[in-house]
């Protein structure tokens, strides 16, 4: 047997009286191409951005410069375990800068306090409640709170970055508040300077400290973090 392919002598004879089809499929084909070629230019102008988007295209807010995944291990802090509660300085949800009976607040230093209370009523103008997440803390809960955030990252070193030591810390002297909610925050990071009201690390954009000098002259540069800060050397 041949493993030749046959030639074109041993191929069965055409069938020359048997009437063609018409070939129709490449005129389908460019009938439809054109279809859809059509119905793609609609799709892509109905996706392409008008001018008016473009020109309203989203910022990031001053808060974005905050590097991904930077957060404090207690940056909204509950009830801490052995007994530490709101006598001791946890803040329950809701709280703002005028709650008389929350001792996170009403242990700030009354001039921080007073600064914090003007801008608020200003921010309340723009429909912006300045809230807080933390203030005032004892020296028992601020312990704890370090405590949990060496657990958190495994050393104290990392540790150090977000929580100070209780003798260092300006909440445990009542001269710190984190603000809650990126409103309120962003808000304070804008308009804060005309109260004496900074910034003071790059790594917690939403602590703020009272700096009188800022009124006339500006916040002072921040610190990468509270490891930088030369009262944590002392």
């Amino acid at each position: 047997m041949s493993l030749l392919a046959p030639t074109s002598t041993d191929l069965p004879p055409s069938r020359p009286d048997r009437p063609r089809r018409p070939v129709v499929l490449p005129a389908l084909a460019v009938a439809g191409a054109v279809v859809l070629g059509a119905l793609g230019y609609q799709s892509l102008e109905h996706l392409s951005p008008s001018p008016a988007s473009e020109s309203s295209a989203w910022q990031p807010s001053p808060l974005a410069e905050v590097p991904p995944g930077a957060a404090p291990p207690l940056g909204r802090p509950g009830d801490p375990s052995d007994g530490l509660g709101v006598t001791d300085g946890a803040v329950p949800d809701g709280v703002t800068v005028y709650d008389d009976e929350v001792p996170a607040v009403t242990n700030l230093d009354p001039m921080f306090l007073a600064a914090l209370r003007r801008a608020g009523s200003d921010a309340a103008g723009d429909g912006v409640e300045l809230r807080v997440n933390s203030g005032w803390r004892s020296r028992a809960y601020q312990e704890q709170l370090l405590r949990d955030a060496v657990s958190e990252y495994g050393s104290e070193e990392e540790a150090a970055r977000w929580v100070s030591p209780p003798e260092r810390s300006a909440h445990v002297s009542g001269d710190a508040v984190d603000i809650g909610g990126s409103g309120s925050a962003k808000w304070l990071s804008r308009h804060g300077t005309a109260y004496g009201l900074c910034q003071i690390y790059d790594n917690e954009r939403w602590h703020f400290e009272l700096r009188l000098e800022a009124v006339d002259h500006g916040c002072p540069d921040r610190y990468a973090d509270p490891t930088q800060d030369p009262r944590m050397q002392q």
